[in-house]
Order: structure tokens, then C-alpha cells, then sequence
């Protein structure tokens, strides 16, 4: 008879064997070059992470993009800034399509480019040379003076704060022409060369007065961005009508600040701020990504009011509404080791955001748990972690409990190794990692595909057991390998927007297919 140890039926069925090893030095399936590049568009930041630096993500990133199609790049450019809120990588992208594709370089750049602060990532890249030219280039230009000419006076003023290279500095270099007295006027107040003061909009005229008067207090605050009124020295009372007028990021960003400047010992200011975080319409413009939410929470102050920091509850409920409610027993399964203590964005000098990878993924695991009561959540580290949560509970409270949840090493197959052990059932297992799993993986002597990885052993046998089941592996950092071989019944997603939250939805209602993700890219319409 045949060695049992070898061909037993429950061994390693349909597990593929890897052919790879991630960053941390496990075995893993490596993505190909347009699901890579999308993975890196969805995540990075162009900031080291814990396994990456800076430099090695942008030339891998640059690397890839030699190696697709021009229209995917143009695609997954927009893709990345609508859907996916990112900064950096969609500049990168467009900037890459800016010497290899010039039709489709000026159909992406306005959905690209929608703000000053983009713009201003884009000229930067440009001119460091990291995409083949050091120039803008003729087209480019005439695509800023075209995007300096959509804009009106107040979007360009409010628009000008930020350095390297500043917004003036895009107008020395592009030299867009004034459309009128006002822009002609403004352009030199930013370039500062002599302008005619009376011609200037009516916003830079008011913030001009109120710099020179804002010790008397005679002049209403003008609304401008916060980083033009925090050098000044203003009252309570101004500070007071800095608030009643803020935008709502500008709001949740400043609470504190707000509160060391009494803005809330103004009973009615608490209401105002309250009612403005909670404002549905106010959410969706922001495009605030939930998990900045949970931080904004748990970073408040002792001094800010309680009917403020419930408005950030509530503001959470209304920001997870798309989470989707899925048929069926789902688990989540978010990983609490060492590496996802690093934060999401990665590590920059001077500018390293609080938020944590083990945040997202704690936030996200709450948040299905908040629209799906049945579901169950298995955090993992080197094991699973016991912890028992209430879907009756809020988002923000159950997240900050798998966030105080012991580090260690990673082990992606522990989860799925419980869930049989229990001979648990369920259509849909849910990942939210860095996927660099390397616990389950001895390497002494082996190669990458000398067998499959434990992951998908055990997915392999938990489909046994539940045949129709789905496995979701959503991946927050930018890597490009994955412990679960893509394939009908394993789906890779990266990101962390809410845009991850209707991933899952198409899943949930079968709307997938292998390689669902890089076809949503496909998707876009240019």
C-alpha cells in the first residue's frame, strides 16, 4: 500500500507549491506584474515599511511598470486616487505615463491631479528624475496651465499652502496666463513680485487685513486653511470662528487643538463641531478613510466634550455603511504581530503617521462584526489570540481590544488551523495582514517550490469541509507575494480604503472571479 504520510487524501489537496519567498523570509506565491503593481498602488506610500525601504518599494515599483501595459497604468493611476484616496502612487504612475504614453498621460491627468497638494506631488516627482526626465516637458505643461485655468481664485489661494516645490514655484515653471485682472494680480501676490493690491480676489484681500489686524480683533477670520491662521496670534473668539467655519477634516484634524483654545467652553461650539462630524453628506466629501476616524477618537484629549467624541462614533457607523452584510457565517481573522505594529503608511522622518497596520486591521474586523453580529473574529500573531468581542459593542471599542492584543511572530495558517481543529464551518474567511508569514515556513535546505505554503493547506482542507467557501486576503502593505495562490475561491485585495469594504461585497454576493481585483482596474473607463 502507498505511504498514507505521502498520498493521504486530506494532505495538501489542490494546495499549489509556492514559488517565492516573501520579505520575511517564508515561502509565498509571488503575484504577477499587474496584480503586483496594483497591490503596490493600493498600499505604498514610497515610505519604508518593516520589511522595505523607501528605495526598494520605488524601484520595484518602477520596475513593474516595464513590465504592463500603458493602459493598465493609466487605469490603475485612477484607480488608485478615486477609489483607493492614495497620494503618492498615482503621481508616480502618471508621471511614469508622462514620457510613455502622452494620449493616455493627458486622459488620466485631470482625475489624477484634483487638487493643489497632488499637483505639487506630481511636479516633484517629475523634476527628481526617478522617471526618466528631469524637465516637465512640453505636454505636461500645457496640462498644469490647463489645471491652473479650471481652478478658480479662492482654490488656487487656499490651495497654495505646502513647500517643495511650492505652488508658486509650479507657476515659475509652468507659466499659466492670466485669465483676468484678479488671477493676473494673484499670481504675482503668490510668485511675490509686484501686483496691483486692489485687483487681488476679495479672500486674499480679507486675509491680508486681518493679518495686519488680528491683535485688535476687528476683522472676522477669513476662511482659509488652518496652517495660514496657526502662526498668527489669535483670540478665543477667533479661534472660535476658525472652527464654526472649518472643513470637516480640518475638524476632525484640530479637536485638540480647538480645546486648548476654548473653543468648546462655548457651549454652543460643542454642538456646532458635534453636528458637522456626524453630517452624512460632509463624510462622503471628505473621503476620510474609517480608520483615520478610530484615531482621531482614541487621540482626543481629556478636555474635549463627550457629545463630541460620540459624534466621532457616530461619524464611524456612517462611514462603515457599505461594509456588507454577507450571507452566511463569515470569519475575520486580522493579524496582531510584530511587524503590523508599524505604521500603515510606512516611516518617514519627521511626518511617521500613529496609525498602525494591526489599527486597519483591527478596525476592519470590528467593523464586520458590527454589520454581520454572527460573524467571528480570530486575531493571530505566532497563534491565535483568545479574545471574546460583543457585536453589540461599538466599532471604536472593539477595535481598541484587538489593538492591546499581545505581538509576536506571524503564522497566517493559524487561524485556518483552528477553524479545523473545531471543524468550524463558514463561506467566507476574511484576512486583513501583511501576509508576510514566516512561523509555518522552515527553510532549511528547501526551495521556494518545494511544497505549498501551511496557509493553503489548510485551506485546502477546510474546503472539504465547506466547498463553497471564499477566502478574502486583504493586505495593507506593499508587498508582492501572498500566502494564498490566487485562484475562483481565493481572491488578494490590497488597500485600505473603504473601497476594500465593497471588494468584499461583490464576494459576498458572488460577483468575483480569478483575478476579480486587477479586473475591477481593468474596469475604469478613461
Amino acid at each position: 500500500m502507498a505511504n498514507k504520510a505521502l498520498f493521504g487524501s486530506g494532505r495538501g489537496v489542490l494546495a499549489p507549491k509556492t514559488d517565492t519567498f516573501n520579505e520575511a523570509g517564508g515561502r509565498a506565491y509571488g503575484f504577477d506584474a499587474t496584480h503586483a503593481l496594483a497591490q503596490y498602488a493600493a498600499t505604498g506610500c514610497i515610505n519604508a515599511t518593516f520589511y522595505a525601504s523607501a528605495e526598494e518599494q520605488l524601484d520595484t515599483v518602477l520596475s513593474l511598470c516595464g513590465r504592463v501595459d500603458s493602459e493598465f497604468i493609466a487605469k490603475l493611476a485612477v484607480f488608485a486616487r478615486e477609489r483607493g484616496y492614495m497620494k503618492d502612487m498615482p503621481a508616480i504612475l502618471l508621471a511614469v505615463l508622462s514620457s510613455r504614453d502622452p494620449q493616455l498621460f493627458a486622459k488620466a491627468f485631470d482625475r489624477v491631479i484634483d487638487n493643489a497638494k497632488m499637483l505639487r506631488n506630481f511636479v516633484q516627482i517629475m523634476r527628481s528624475g526617478v522617471t526618466g526626465r528631469k524637465s516637465l516637458g512640453s505636454l505636461p505643461k500645457r496640462m498644469i496651465r490647463r489645471w491652473f485655468d479650471a481652478r478658480t481664485d479662492t482654490q488656487l489661494f487656499v490651495g497654495s499652502i505646502g513647500k517643495s516645490p511650492s505652488l508658486a514655484d509650479v507657476i515659475k515653471m509652468a507659466h499659466p496666463k492670466p485669465t483676468g485682472a484678479s488671477r493676473e494680480a494673484l499670481y504675482g501676490y503668490l510668485i511675490g513680485r509686484a501686483h496691483d493690491a486692489e485687483a487681488l480676489p476679495d479672500l486674499v484681500k480679507h486675509y491680508e487685513k486681518f493679518k495686519r489686524n488680528t491683535n485688535a480683533g476687528k476683522v472676522d477670520v477669513p476662511d482659509v486653511p488652518m496652517q495660514m491662521l496657526t502662526a498668527l496670534n489669535l483670540t478665543v473668539k477667533d479661534w472660535i470662528d476658525v472652527a464654526r467655519h472649518a472643513s470637516w477634516q480640518t475638524t476632525r484634524m484640530n479637536l485638540n487643538t480647538f480645546a486648548r483654545h476654548g473653543v468648546f467652553e462655548k457651549r454652543e461650539m460643542v454642538g456646532v463641531v458635534a453636528n458637522r462630524l456626524r453630517n452624512r453628506e460632509a463624510i462622503a466629501r471628505s473621503r476620510v478613510m474609517p480608520y483615520q476616524l478610530m484615531v482621531a477618537y482614541l487621540n482626543t484629549a481629556t478636555g474635549i466634550p463627550k457629545a463630541v467624541t460620540n459624534a466621532l462614533q457616530d461619524a464611524m457607523e456612517i462611514a462603515i455603511e457599505n461594509v456588507p452584510k454577507v450571507d452566511g457565517r463569515v470569519v475575520v481573522c486580522p493579524d496582531v504581530s510584530g511587524s503590523m505594529q508599524s505604521p500603515v503608511t510606512g516611516f518617514r522622518t519627521g511626518a511617521t503617521s500613529k496609525v498602525r497596520c494591526v489599527d486597519v486591521a483591527a478596525l476592519f474586523a470590528a467593523a464586520v462584526l458590527r454589520r454581520n453580529d454572527t460573524a467571528e473574529v480570530v486575531p493571530f500573531a505566532e497563534k491565535v489570540r483568545g479574545v471574546r468581542l460583543n457585536p453589540r459593542d461599538s466599532v471604536m471599542t472593539n477595535a481598541e481590544r484587538l489593538t492591546r492584543q499581545p505581538p509576536g511572530g506571524t503564522d497566517c495558517s493559524a487561524p485556518l488551523a483552528e477553524l479545523n481543529r473545531r471543524k468550524a464551518r463558514a463561506e467566507m474567511v476574511i484576512y486583513v495582514s501583511d501576509n508576510e508569514s514566516w512561523m509555518d515556513s522552515p527553510l532549511h535546505g528547501r526551495t521556494a517550490g518545494s511544497t505549498a505554503t501551511r496557509t493553503m493547506k489548510e485551506w485546502s482542507a477546510f474546503k472539504k469541509r465547506n466547498p463553497k467557501a471564499k477566502l478574502v486576503c486583504i493586505d495593507i502593505q506593499p508587498y508582492g507575494s501572498t500566502q494564498a495562490k490566487e485562484r475562483p475561491d481565493v481572491i488578494n485585495v490590497g488597500g485600505f480604503s473603504d473601497q476594500v469594504f465593497r471588494f468584499i461585497a461583490d464576494v459576498a454576493q458572488g460577483a468575483t472571479e480569478q483575478g476579480h481585483w486587477v479586473n475591477q482596474v481593468r474596469s475604469v473607463t478613461l
